[in-house]
């Protein structure tokens, strides 16, 4: 099964116990706070043991301001659907656009029953949500003047007035099983939410399969419906089965069911706050990043993995290899591996291919190299996949950043010819990543666009403190490659000071040779710096991993 490419979410499935009412709003507060996208609640109204969950929902919306809510799932049997839309547009409307609507066929009948509702047939039960779609999307359409007229044989309205229309368009995410909900999930709905344990991971596949073949029957992207996952798990010290073992193991497994199983929304079933916060705070925001590594691998994946299986099993083969640049250009540093840097049999066990620096183009260096601290890896290092995809994902996020650094190059030399003019290179320099201030890790980041925008603070405030925390030997390493940023900063300045000046000049040659100095300093000192960075830091990512959540206590 492949990635849908969705955005990740991440949620909590709380327990509506009307004997400690207060927990549960806490419980959903201490899920606002952890970082959590949404907090659902179960709706079973036969059950006087639970609060009643649209009284909640309401309830939790007056005292949270970002987490999206929904029912896990409304129980339609008992909830007549132009009602339940009304319910869902007020809230909606009341939240300021945070509420989504699962909706579920109805279980428990016998207990249905006795609050009034009525029993259906399977049959019945999927026509019931066919119609109660109908009913409550006509409902939200408050533009339409006609009256609403559905004809079901479950659910009928006739000439009812429509509106209130919701703040946004609000999702309906169908909790489904058997073949004909999942076939309308696909036409109808925008969501899919199963739960484990009703579901298991090795049928997901033919379940996507019914939704995507019934929704590209509707004229519909598969993509569009949005897969969510209820999940349920334990944080232990060891790996006691899926989700259950420490916060490592649940980034791992919820990363693959994300980029193999196809599911973009995971939502934990907990009402222990410890969990909740941990979820939260270490498991998402890892998870994400960790997709996003993947995802900007692209096609480049399976490319990187059978190289990365070539140079394992020819490691002499990748020493050579190494020496020529990933653009294909002869490495023209001192022809071989500096002191200190790891040999190429350790690269090739890293499943990645480092970049040397080239040759300087200038006879003076900003960076002072040979004073540069490194660090040889333990004798015992042992390495997990999602460490080596933490290495080699810092490796392609200096690929990109390499690859704009010669736009920059190619632009002065087009400004120096007079094939444009100064003033549009520099506006077209200024929108590159070399002008946001992110020069090197980047390696978790859910786009490249946050690798841009994103990079210092994630270095400065968790990368490099966790990679302290992980291994003291690295100290001087992450000291001296926190100095350098404030070098790389400087000269990239001096670049821009060097095109406004040319700008100044106007549109005579003066100024021409400073900008190329300055961009000449910059491609030495920001090449250099990439290749200390994988020399030194590839290694002990692939070692000790990183999450950024770890760094929360």
């Amino acid at each position: 099964m492949a990635d849908y490419g969705q955005e990740l979410r991440f949620g909590s499935f709380l327990t509506p116990t009307a004997a400690s009412p207060q927990e549960v709003v806490r419980l959903a507060q201490i899920s606002e706070r952890a970082g959590l996208d949404l907090v659902s609640v179960q709706d079973h109204p036969y059950q006087p043991a639970f609060l009643d969950t649209w009284t909640l929902l309401s309830h939790l919306g007056a005292v949270t301001s970002t987490v999206r809510l929904a029912p896990n799932v409304a129980n339609l049997p008992l909830r007549p659907p132009a009602v339940l839309a009304r319910s869902a547009a007020s809230l909606d409307l009341l939240t300021g656009g945070r509420f989504e609507l699962g909706l579920g066929a109805g279980a428990f009948w016998q207990a249905v029953e006795a609050m009034g509702g009525r029993r259906l047939s399977p049959g019945e039960a999927v026509r019931a949500v066919t119609e109660a779609i109908e009913i409550i999307r006509g409902v939200w359409d408050a533009a339409e003047r006609r009256p609403l007229r559905v004809d079901g044989e479950v659910h009928r309205v006739d000439g009812a007035k429509r509106g209130p229309a919701p703040a946004h368009p609000v999702e309906i995410w169908l909790g489904a099983y058997k073949p004909r909900m999942l076939a309308l999930a696909g036409r109808a709905a925008d969501g899919w939410l199963p739960s484990l344990g009703y579901l298991d991971l090795a049928d997901a596949p033919a379940a996507h399969a019914v939704i995507d073949d019934a929704a590209l029957e509707a004229g519909r992207d598969p993509a569009d419906v949005r897969r969510l996952l209820n999940v349920n798990g334990r944080f232990e010290a060891r790996s006691g089965g899926f989700l259950v073992g420490p916060p490592q193991q649940w980034v791992e497994e919820l990363a693959e069911v994300a980029l193999e199983q196809g599911f973009s929304t995971f939502v934990l079933g907990a009402d222990d706050p410890t969990t909740i916060e941990l979820f939260g705070q270490e498991v998402a925001p890892a998870v994400r990043e960790l997709v996003a590594a993947e995802r900007a691998a692209g096609p480049r994946r399976a490319e990187r993995e059978d190289d990365a299986a070539r140079v394992a099993a020819h490691p002499d083969d990748a020493d050579r290899a190494g020496q020529t640049d990933r653009a294909g250009q002869t490495d023209r540093a001192g022809r071989g591996h500096r002191a200190g840097q790891a040999d190429p049999a350790d690269r090739a066990a890293l499943g990645v291919r480092t970049t040397p620096a080239p040759e300087r183009l200038l006879d003076r260096s900003l960076l002072d190299e040979g004073t540069r601290p490194r660090v040889a890896p333990p004798a015992d290092a042992a390495y997990t996949d999602a460490g080596r995809a933490a290495g080699a994902h810092l490796v392609e996020v200096h690929d990109m950043l390499r690859a704009e650094l010669e736009k920059v190059r190619d632009l002065v030399a087009q400004v120096r010819t007079g094939v444009i003019d100064a003033g549009e290179a520099r506006s077209e320099i200024a929108t590159l990543t070399l002008r946001q201030n992110a020069w090197t890790m980047g390696a978790y980041c859910e786009s490249y666009c946050r690798v841009v925008t994103g990079h210092h603070s994630l270095e400065d405030q968790s990368v490099f403190p966790h990679l302290r925390a992980a291994d003291r030997r690295l100290e001087p390493v992450l000291d001296r490659l926190a100095d350098e940023h404030h070098v790389i900063h400087d000269v990239l300045e001096a670049v821009d000071r060097a095109l406004v000046e040319v700008v100044r000049a106007g549109t005579g040659t003066e100024g021409y040779e400073g900008v190329q100095e300055a961009v000449d300093a910059l491609t030495d000192t920001l090449l250099s710096h990439f290749a200390y960075e994988e020399e030194q830091l590839v290694e002990p990512l692939a070692r000790v991993g990183f999450y950024p959540g770890q760094l929360s206590g």
